[in-house]
């Protein structure tokens, strides 16, 4: 018997390759997938502007990245004692104006530098809905818990959605010849605005992506969304909220990411470092005994080996855990 739907799935065509730059941009999906690759060594900077959900919110932060832009005291507000940036997380607010600017500045500065040099930008859109504010219909890549009479609310078309993302792609193929694009949807359900809501929301990103991946050469889809919501299908793969998948979700999701956008070779590679990292979790019941220190000693000399082959991995920290 069968018990959950299988699809294939397209292989991503370049695959992607360790020593490659990838620049991870969306939802907190994004962020979860982003964590995993970082774990696994490869060079990944993750949400410049902290989570975003809309694409008008991505494409504006990209545009800002493409402009060098940089932000100053204008451009925060405060609430709560907190200053903030109506295009950032709340992760970057704080009480002191120049604190709150010198961590966007830095996570700024980072994205510019990293926008022309990327060879992926990974895409993930957890919703059609914006945000505007009412005083200056500003849309928000965060409300930051404000009163929602300050803001109006409404449903993207699929060709905002289009030609935002086409305005900033061509931009950007101009200033990185190589670089590729890989989008995704949220498989996180936004219940929170009604569960036909957020269906028909899911519909257009997946409308307007799919419009785009057709139309370039460069652009490439990964099916995250279907993953969860129409291969695992089962209420216990969420998380108590039965809104945002659980461990079990996320680990399926990423193996499939694994399996089908990560190069055989850098596969084999990337199976090493998962080796290390989980003897690196190993809890000893004596760590004084002549055993453990042998496979101490003989992880470290694992560590050495994949530092020479590969010297733009990053395995000090490893190393120094095997070798202490």
């Amino acid at each position: 018997m069968q018990f959950h739907l299988n699809f294939p799935i397209t292989p991503l065509s370049p695959a992607i390759e360790y020593g490659q730059e990838l620049l991870l941009m969306g939802s907190c999906f994004a962020e979860e997938i982003g964590e995993r690759l970082n774990a696994s060594q490869f060079a990944t900077l993750i949400n410049p502007n902290g989570i975003l959900f809309n694409p008008l919110s991505i494409t504006r932060a990209i545009t800002g990245y493409l402009d060098g832009k940089l932000y100053t005291e204008a451009d925060l507000f405060q609430h709560q004692g907190l200053w903030r940036s109506w295009e950032h997380h709340s992760r970057y607010a704080d009480a002191d104006i120049n604190a709150a600017l010198d961590r966007i500045n830095a996570s700024q500065t980072a994205a510019i530098n990293a926008i022309e040099k990327i060879d992926w930008l990974v895409l993930t859109f957890g919703s059609a809905h914006v945000y505007s504010l009412k005083e200056n219909n500003q849309v928000v890549g965060n409300c930051h818990k404000m009163p929602a009479a300050g803001f109006s609310k409404r449903l993207l078309t699929v060709e905002e959605i289009v030609t935002a993302l086409d305005n900033v792609m061509h931009r950007l193929f101009f200033r990185n010849r190589k670089v590729n694009i890989l989008f995704t949807v949220s498989p996180v359900r936004y219940v929170r605005d009604g569960v036909v809501e957020n269906n028909l929301s899911k519909a257009i990103l997946l409308q307007a992506v799919h419009h785009l991946v057709n139309k370039f050469n460069r652009l490439h889809y990964f099916p995250a969304y279907e993953l969860v919501i129409d291969d695992l299908r089962d209420y216990r793969f969420y998380k108590e909220d039965l809104v945002h998948p659980n461990d079990q979700a996320i680990q399926y999701v990423w193996e499939h990411v694994v399996k089908y956008c990560i190069s055989t070779a850098s596969q084999e590679l990337l199976g090493n470092i998962a080796e290390l990292l989980k003897a690196a979790q190993h809890k000893p019941f004596n760590p004084d005994t002549t055993q453990h220190k042998q496979f101490r000693q003989r992880n470290a000399e694992k560590v050495k080996q994949l530092m020479e082959k590969h010297p733009e991995l990053k395995l000090e920290k490893l190393l120094n855990y095997f070798q202490d």
